[in-house]
């Protein structure tokens, strides 16, 4: 399944150059995670409430292909890569008018109350499928 998220580059997003700081990407990418679980009906605050489940960034592999400006509007491209039983890896691309922009290999593994990796309900991994 893929997602697509638009994000509008506004000034505080720009460094001194004009182009967008490089840790804001992850900004974008961050949003786009979670308006992707959003849409697909997982509710993260009940998760963490009732299964004691949260997901943490484990990993992440960027590539800066070229920069994003002022005012540029961007599409955060969200797609799964592979699916464990307690981890996801995904691609997220940011975008502009089809250029990639920056690429990103997400691992997030799925932590219990005790802060220890844990299997994804079958509900859960099914929806992230």
């Amino acid at each position: 399944m893929i997602n697509r998220f638009t994000v509008r580059v506004y000034y505080e997003d720009t460094d001194l150059a004009g182009i967008v700081y490089y840790a804001n990407y992850l900004k974008f990418i961050e949003r786009a995670r979670t308006e992707w679980v959003r849409m697909l009906g997982v509710d993260q605050t009940r998760l963490k409430a009732e299964e004691g489940i949260v997901f943490a960034v484990r990993r992440l592999e960027a590539d800066y292909l070229a920069p994003a400006k002022f005012d540029d509007e961007l599409e955060v491209v969200t797609q799964t890569d592979q699916l464990g039983g307690a981890r996801i890896v995904l691609q997220q691309d940011v975008t502009r008018d089809g250029q990639v922009l920056f690429r990103a290999m997400v691992t997030l593994v799925a932590l219990g109350p005790d802060d220890r990796p844990v299997r994804m309900p079958a509900g859960l991994r099914k929806a992230l499928h």
